[in-house]
């Protein structure tokens, strides 16, 4: 199937996201400078008024004559007006040209008439602030131009953006870069899971660094074992059922071949055996089914009273004929499972012991606990199982030869594996004292509370569990 392209990648998208934080703060910036100059700027331009206002005030020269003296600066010139005549002026250049404006004379002229001795005009070279005060033989006016004033603050503002420009322009080629590097784990690990196949899931990506990618590397690589262990349980499993399975189809096959249709003698044999057959099926499928249910986590969760579920098993085995079952230890803790499940485990090991001990021989069941962990076992005397033997006890079809045929889906005891693994717990083989085999379930218990601080216990069916209050 072929991928779909996206528009924009995440990689530009991440860059783009960068660079619009970066303009968005150089502007913040670049405007708070701006504003602040400008201001500083006026109020430069105000303080000289000022001063000019209080120099004119204490002169004893006539207008024309301090209008004459005065220096002027670059962006500000002086001007004698008596009305609209300009008696004397600053000269220009450096200063400004007043004398020439008649329009700026003229509001010059109105705004002293007025009163307005302080203010802001427009003139031909732009907005101007001026500070006027009257003595002998006219009024003495200094005018600033804020343009010219401003022009520094302008310049200064070019050069900001052009020089945020390149850096955004450099920000943006590193960042390129950058991001290409980081986002390169990504691509590799896209590239891997594009490449493998429930034919291959050997492939694994190589961690490098210590952040948060080479930890995602990590859990996919530990994701991936997982999985290729799952697929491997599954291709077991089903190389084993179909294994088990051809056993009973030939056998009903060869059978229906051979039987005679017209000796009733011979039917009633081969229907015999082909039902047994299909309960022998039967029970594989329900022990398949059995095993799926408690390796997917379909377990309930209950607080059970381990002494009580020691006397519900006892009783459960001593229906198996052909031995005297004893219990020998009860157990004053609590941990917590699936009763049911539990008991099936504990009883599968004791129909296991059954069958691989001699008939009247006597089978112990019991329970023990230490400060972490509660022992369910059932011993007995039999041949027991060699050491060498033992790590295939557990496995899914996998039969021990021994001194009598025994019937089974070979799926038992790795139940009883996945019942305890389900519980955190495990399984485990002892050598008896004297000769047999001890089977013991180990399962974590669920607090450290002594068995006489024990709530009193709710009776379900007929295993006694207590529960838990879920508020």
């Amino acid at each position: 199937m072929s991928r779909t392209t996206r528009p924009v990648s995440t990689r530009v998208r991440l860059l783009g996201a960068i660079l619009g934080v970066v303009l968005l703060g150089m502007i913040l910036a670049g405007g708070v400078t701006f504003l602040v100059q400008s201001d500083r700027v006026i109020a430069n331009a105000e303080r000289q008024l000022d001063g000019f206002v209080a120099t004119a005030s204490t002169s004893s020269q006539d207008a024309a004559d301090l209008a004459a003296t005065v220096i002027p600066g670059r962006t500000d010139g002086t001007l004698a007006l008596a009305g609209t005549q300009v008696l004397a002026g600053t000269p220009s250049p450096p200063g400004l040209r007043l004398a020439d404006d008649a329009e700026l004379v003229a509001s010059l002229a109105q705004a002293i008439a007025d009163g307005r001795l302080r203010g802001r005009l427009d003139s031909d070279q732009g907005p101007v602030l001026y500070a006027a005060v009257e003595g002998r033989g006219g009024a003495i006016v200094q005018v600033i131009s804020v343009d010219q004033r401003m022009e520094l603050v302008a310049l200064s503002s070019v050069t900001y953006g052009v020089t945020a420009l390149g850096v955004l322009i450099l920000i943006g080629v590193a960042g390129y870069f950058v991001t290409g590097r980081l986002f390169s784990p990504l691509r590799r690990l896209r590239a891997t899971a594009d490449a493998i196949t429930i034919d291959d899931l050997g492939t694994r990506l190589r961690a490098h660094g210590n952040d948060e990618i080479s930890d995602l590397t990590t859990s996919v690589n530990s994701m991936l074992d997982r999985l290729a262990m799952s697929v491997d349980a599954q291709r077991q499993l089903l190389d084993d059922v179909r294994h088990e399975l051809k056993t009973p189809i030939t056998i009903v096959r060869g059978h229906l071949e051979m039987m005679d249709p017209a000796d009733p003698h011979d039917v009633a044999e081969t229907r015999d055996l082909g039902i047994a057959e299909l309960d022998r099926l039967s029970r594989l499928v329900d022990d398949i089914d059995a095993l799926a249910d408690i390796e997917s986590g379909a377990l309930s969760a209950a607080v059970i009273d381990v002494g009580a579920l020691t006397d519900r098993v006892a009783e459960l085995a001593g229906a198996i004929p052909g031995h005297t079952w004893t219990v020998e230890q009860r157990a004053r803790v609590r941990i917590r499972g699936d009763a049911d499940r539990l008991v099936q485990a504990w009883v599968q090991l004791a129909d296991n012991a059954a069958k691989y001990t001699p008939d009247s021989s006597p089978i112990e069941i019991g329970s023990t606990a230490d400060d972490s962990t509660a022992q369910l076992w059932v011993r007995d005397h039999g041949p027991g199982i060699p050491p060498a033997a033992r790590h295939r006890v557990f496995r899914r079809f996998d039969r021990l030869s021994t001194r009598r045929g025994v019937e089974g889906s070979g799926l038992g005891l790795s139940i009883v594996d996945a019942i305890a693994k389900a519980h955190d717990g495990h399984c485990s083989i002892s050598d008896t004292p004297g000769g047999g085999a001890t089977l013991t379930l180990h399962i974590p218990l669920t607090s450290a509370q002594s068995p006489a601080r024990l709530p009193t216990p709710v009776r379900a069916g007929d295993v006694v569990m207590q529960r838990e209050a879920t508020g």
